[in-house]
């Protein structure tokens, strides 16, 4: 997969077929969509393109509305280079941009940038100034610029459609396995492993601090998790809280993973944590003995989970 930052940095001078969105957690409903893309386009000797946008369109046009995205764009372009695209380009979002109407979008960027020949699009799709664009208009421009548009209906888990909106507010309530139903893969969390003030290994469970970053990653419920990572080459599996620490100060979040049979430095390393199994909610404890109680059960319950699950 070719990974272009600009639309205008991409020619072509045989037709393509293309995909347009945000595909914020290139869950199920998205996976669907790229699937028949790549398909569709093999079988026609054609190139797959698939056109994203960042910022997300939200964080420019609703400055205040704090969204929080399921993956950072790193994560998307290492989510899409698994599915066989032949090219990805990353547009630059700006109100300047917003400002285009369905019509200019059409000729001036799938027509005469990306040399469309056809455009499969997902189910409710908009675009252009103020969304004014719509299946109805894509199919009138399509007639007139001479490309094919086919639409993919909405797709459904036990008999509910998968939405992004839907995964956002599953991983806020604590329902990962809804969440990772609907992705199709397992949430996760990146970051680089920092100094913490180091009582998870004076009370026997050192755990690693992962800073995110990404101040619009999304970060699921406050809580208990069983996760695993992938450390220089290794699937090392263990707990993770994400909380306040309320028992010992509870002054600010933090992100802490304790791997199970594992005693490396990690610190300065980066991981990726691939959240498995909601184990409870955070809890506030009356003592450090009670904390330490708590914590050899959630090992043994996490244990048995990754035995018998995974």
């Amino acid at each position: 997969m070719n990974t272009i930052q600009d639309i205008s940095k991409f020619s072509s001078q045989e037709k393509t077929f293309v995909t347009i969105g945000t595909f914020d957690g290139v869950h199920f409903g998205h996976q669907k969509i790229i699937e028949k893309l790549v398909s569709d386009a093999k079988n026609a000797n054609k190139k797959s393109v698939l056109l994203t946008f960042f910022p997300h369109p939200r964080m420019v046009l609703q400055k205040d509305s704090n969204i929080e995205l399921i993956n950072t764009i790193e994560e998307k372009k290492s989510l899409l280079q698994k599915t066989g695209l032949d090219y990805l380009i990353i547009h630059p979002f700006s109100k300047e941009f917003s400002r285009m109407t369905a019509l200019e979008f059409v000729r001036d960027l799938l027509v005469n940038q990306l040399n469309i020949s056809k455009l499969i699009i997902g189910y409710d799709h908009h675009f252009g100034k103020n969304r004014e664009g719509n299946i109805v208009q894509l199919t009138e421009y399509s007639h007139l610029y001479d490309f094919v548009v086919e639409e993919i209906p909405a797709q459904d888990i036990d008999d509910v459609s998968v939405s992004s909106t839907k995964i956002r507010r599953a991983l806020l309530s604590g329902n990962l396995k809804t969440a990772n139903n609907y992705l199709g893969y397992h949430f996760m969390l990146n970051g680089n492993v920092v100094n913490g003030k180091q009582l998870g290994g004076k009370i026997g469970y050192p755990t690693a601090n992962i800073d995110v970053k990404e101040d619009y990653k999304l970060i699921p419920k406050t809580g208990v998790y069983v996760v695993k990572s992938n450390i220089d080459g290794l699937e090392t599996f263990g707990m993770m809280n994400i909380g306040n620490r309320p028992t010992v100060d509870g002054n600010h979040q933090t992100i802490e993973v304790h791997f199970f049979d594992f005693n490396q430095d990690l610190y300065g390393k980066n991981l990726t944590i691939e959240l498995l199994y909601f184990l409870r909610d955070e809890q506030k404890f009356d003592s450090i003995s009670a904390l330490i109680h708590q914590i050899k059960k959630d090992e043994k319950t996490a244990r048995d989970y990754i035995k018998n699950n995974l």
